[in-house]
C-alpha cells in the first residue's frame, strides 16, 4: 500500500486461522519500531478493520485486526454455531495473536521485542480475555469499557429500554426528559469537583433522588411522572428480581443522562439501539439452546433467566480476579472507563477492580501492574462532556517499558462532533477546549480553587 497524507508505506495481509478467524495486518515498509499490537473489535464484530490500526502504524508498529471468528453484523451469526461461539468467546483473539506474531517475525526476520492489545467494548472484555486466559499473550493491555460479565450485563442493558417501555412501546422519557434530569442532577452535584462545569465528578457520592422532580398537581411541564420517576430509579438501580435480589452491580450513573437518548430510548420516542441490540444477544448468543428468532425483549424473565445463563457466560467471562500469572509475566494492565456509559454499568469494572486488589494482596500489589482509571463526564469508549481524549498507548509504553507507571493521565475535551475516525495524537491544540488529569482509582481530580479551570494543572488528586 501506498504513503499516503494519513499513513506511510505499508504491506497488508489478509488471512484467516482455522476454521474461521478472519484477519488483517499491516507492516510498515521502512520504519518499523520493532513492535507488535493487536485491536480489538466492538459489538458483535463480524467484520475486520485495518483502518483501527492507522494510528499504530503510523507510530510504526506491526498491526493485526480480527473479525473474532465471524462475518456480518446482528447476532443471527450465532444461532446453533458453537465454533463462533467459542472464538468470539475468547479464542479469537488468541489465535490472531499467535498468527500476528507469527507472520511479523516472518516478515521482518526478528521477533516484536513488545507485543501490545488495545480495545474497547466488547474489544475490552477481549483484553480481559487475554489478561485472565492467555496471560503470555502480550507485554502490555490497554482496556476501555469491558463487559466482564457478558450476560448480566447484557440483562443490565435490556433494564433500561425495559423499565421506560410503555404498553404501545413507546418510550416513558424524552430528550427533553432526559436533560431536565441531567440539569437537575448537576445542579445537585456538578460542585463535587470543586467547580462548575457541567461534570459529575463522583457520580457514586452524589445520592440524586429524582422524586424531587416530581409534578405537582396541575403541573405538567419541567417535572415528572411518578410513571417516569420509578423507571428513572430503575434505571439507576440497575436489575433486579421481583423481590428486590440484585442481579448485577447496579445500573446507570446520576449525570449520565443525555447519553440515554438514542441508547434507552429513540429520539422519536420508541426504544433505543439496546434493546434490538440486546434482542438479538438472547435470541443467539446467551441462552443455551438459543431460543431464535420468536424470542422478545418482553419475554426476559428476570426472576429465573439469570440462574440459565452460566453455560454460554463460561465462553464469555472475564470475571476471574486472579491475574497472578499475568503479573509474574511481567504484564501491565492499564483500564479506563467512562462514568457516563450508558452501555458497560461503571460499576461492574470497579468491583472487578476492588476484587482484584482483594485478591492480589492489596492496593499496593495490585497497582504495581492494573490500574483503572474512571473518566468524569466519559461516554462509551470516547465522547461526552469530559475530558475523553487520552493517549492511553503512550501511557501504556511508558509504564511497560521504562517503568514508569501513570500516576496520572491527562485527557482533553475535543471540540468535535465528529469522532468517528477517533482521535489522531498528539492532539491539535486548536480543537482542545480543556484539559484534565485522570487519576487511578479510587483517587480523582479536583479544582485547586485557583487558575483557569480549563486547564489540567490547576487541578490535583482527591480521595474526598
Amino acid at each position: 500500500m501506498a504513503a499516503t497524507s494519513e499513513a506511510p508505506s505499508y504491506c497488508q495481509v489478509e488471512g484467516y486461522v482455522a476454521p474461521q478467524v478472519g484477519f488483517g495486518i499491516v507492516l510498515p515498509d521502512t520504519h518499523w519500531n520493532g513492535k507488535f499490537i493487536e485491536v480489538g473489535c466492538g459489538g458483535f464484530c463480524g467484520s475486520f478493520d485495518v483502518s483501527e490500526c492507522m494510528e499504530p502504524l503510523k507510530r510504526g508498529y506491526a498491526c493485526i485486526a480480527s473479525d473474532m471468528g465471524h462475518e456480518g453484523s446482528g447476532g443471527l451469526w450465532a444461532q446453533n454455531n458453537l465454533q463462533a461461539k467459542i472464538d468470539w468467546g475468547y479464542r479469537g483473539s488468541h489465535v490472531t495473536a499467535l498468527a500476528g506474531k507469527a507472520i511479523t517475525e516472518h516478515y521482518y526476520h526478528q521477533r516484536p521485542s513488545r507485543s501490545y492489545y488495545s480495545g474497547c467494548s466488547t474489544g475490552g472484555r477481549i483484553g480481559m480475555v487475554e489478561v485472565q486466559r492467555f496471560p503470555w499473550d502480550f507485554d502490555g493491555v490497554v482496556v476501555g469499557a469491558p463487559p466482564l460479565n457478558f450476560t448480566a450485563m447484557s440483562m443490565t442493558q435490556l433494564w433500561g429500554p425495559l423499565a421506560l417501555r410503555k404498553e404501545d412501546g413507546r418510550s416513558l422519557l424524552s430528550k427533553a426528559d432526559a436533560q431536565l434530569l441531567h440539569e437537575a442532577v448537576l445542579a445537585q452535584c456538578d460542585m463535587d469537583d470543586g467547580v462548575k462545569d457541567g461534570i459529575v465528578g463522583n457520580p457514586l457520592h452524589c445520592g440524586f433522588d429524582p422524586a424531587k422532580l416530581a409534578c405537582r398537581v396541575g403541573q405538567e411541564k419541567a417535572c415528572l411522572t411518578q410513571a417516569q420517576i420509578q423507571a428513572v430509579k430503575k434505571i439507576y438501580s440497575g436489575p433486579v428480581t421481583s423481590t428486590g435480589e440484585r442481579i448485577y452491580v447496579g445500573g446507570a450513573v446520576p449525570g449520565s443522562e443525555l447519553s440515554w437518548s438514542g441508547t434507552l430510548f429513540s429520539d422519536d420516542g420508541g426504544m433505543g439501539f439496546l434493546y434490538s441490540y440486546n434482542t438479538d444477544k438472547f435470541r443467539y448468543a446467551a441462552f443455551s439452546p438459543d431460543p431464535g428468532p420468536r424470542w422478545t425483549a418482553l419475554d426476559l424473565d428476570f426472576d429465573r433467566d439469570y440462574k440459565r445463563l452460566g453455560v454460554m457466560e463460561s465462553l464469555y467471562s472475564a470475571t476471574n480476579p486472579d491475574l497472578r500469572s499475568f503479573k509474574r509475566s511481567g504484564g501491565k494492565l492499564l483500564v479506563y472507563q467512562g462514568w457516563n456509559d450508558p452501555f458497560e454499568a461503571p460499576r461492574g469494572i470497579i468491583d472487578y477492580y476492588e476484587t482484584v486488589e482483594r485478591t492480589m494482596g492489596g492496593h499496593a500489589q495490585t497497582q504495581d501492574f492494573f490500574r483503572l482509571f474512571v473518566v468524569p463526564g466519559m461516554n462509551h469508549c470516547s465522547g461526552g462532556e469530559g475530558a475523553f481524549a487520552i493517549d492511553y498507548l503512550s501511557y501504556l509504553e511508558t509504564w511497560a517499558e521504562k517503568g514508569q507507571a501513570p500516576d496520572v493521565m491527562i485527557g482533553a475535551h475535543v471540540n468535535t462532533e465528529d469522532l468517528s475516525n477517533g482521535n489522531k495524537f498528539p492532539l491539535d491544540p486548536a480543537r482542545v477546549a480543556f484539559t484534565r488529569p485522570v487519576y487511578p482509582y479510587p483517587i480523582r481530580a479536583k479544582y485547586k480553587g485557583k487558575g483557569d479551570p480549563k486547564n489540567a494543572g490547576n487541578f490535583g488528586p482527591s480521595e474526598n
